[in-house]
């Protein structure tokens, strides 16, 4: 290189820095100029913001997917979760309905024993039914309640319809009930309607009870409803027992053919009552010393009348 040579080059090295600067701030001003006329720009740049709004969307797709996918997912899982936590609610108050719909018939079963008893029961002990054996032969249930309970032999046991029948064998936390339809049963009864006494005696059917020592001219129709009448010193007097339903009179034979059914149901009754009875009530059975003992779950009856002092 001659000197000629580099003495041009470095004239070009050192003059365009400030030429450029000087053309560039001219440019700039001139542009300024323009765009605060003609407002051009704008449209450039709206022209731009088109042209990468796209490319935006395509650079933020993956990211607003991801994002989008997770909250997806995420929504799904709380509302499974939500799902089954309703679903677990449902069934806890459909057993709360159903076990209150149990108790709601317990209930009425235990009102309706207790009320015809009030005047003359002392106390009475609810029972379940834990186990049962019907047929021609024998007519018994189990109940849950024993000597530790306090009952005794030839106790009297009702279910919310009437009489029920009487325990037979009693052990310490369970006792056999004998129904009043086992045929080694009987009852002495009366017709509430005339005040006739016979005895009820079991048939070995279910709900079915026969009278068969009422002679021919006995005044007894069907509809008449029995009731205890407080002999034999295991039921007081006057607790319904049974409905006549069917009564026959034939010439050839001197007593009459008369069948009832039972009022206690015990195809439809869980809990039965064991009772004990004032011994000083007109109405209690003239029976042997009752047992003085009984479970503190046994629940005592007022029995004095209202607006006195007992």
């Amino acid at each position: 290189m001659n000197s000629s040579d580099a003495s041009r080059y470095l004239s070009t090295r050192g003059a365009p820095a400030g030429l450029r600067f000087v053309i560039y701030a001219v440019i700039a001003l001139v542009l300024m100029y323009l765009d605060q006329r003609g407002r051009w720009l704008e449209s450039i740049r709206y022209g731009l913001q088109a042209v990468a709004y796209p490319i935006e969307i395509a650079l933020n797709s993956p990211a607003a997917a991801w994002q989008w996918s997770q909250e997806v997912f995420e929504d799904r899982a709380a509302l499974q979760a939500e799902n089954r936590e309703l679903r677990q609610r449902i069934r806890e108050l459909e057993q709360l309905a159903l076990r209150r719909q149990s108790l709601e018939r317990e209930n009425v079963a235990l009102r309706a024993i207790a009320k015809p008893a009030v005047d003359v029961v002392e106390k009475y002990l609810p029972a379940q039914i834990i186990g049962s054996e019907f047929n021609s032969q024998q007519q018994r249930l189990t109940v849950d309640r024993g000597a530790v309970n306090g009952v005794f032999d030839r106790q009297a046991v009702v279910a919310a319809g009437g009489v029920l029948g009487q325990t037979m064998r009693v052990g310490p936390w369970s006792s056999e009930v004998i129904l009043l339809t086992d045929p080694e049963h009987a009852l002495p009864v009366q017709v509430l309607r005339t005040g006739v006494r016979t005895l009820a005696v079991g048939t070995g059917r279910r709900d079915q009870l026969s009278l068969p020592f009422l002679p021919l001219q006995t005044d007894i129709r069907r509809g008449d409803r029995l009731v205890t009448s407080g002999l034999g010193g295991v039921f007081p007097a006057g607790y319904p027992v049974a409905v006549v339903t069917e009564v026959k009179r034939d010439g050839g034979i001197p007593l009459a053919q008369v069948q009832a059914r039972t009022l206690a149901r015990v195809d439809r009754d869980r809990i039965v009552s064991l009772l004990w009875f004032t011994p000083t009530h007109p109405a209690a059975p003239v029976s042997p010393a009752q047992s003085t003992g009984g479970d503190p779950a046994a629940k005592a009856i007022d029995v004095a009348p209202r607006g006195t002092t007992p």
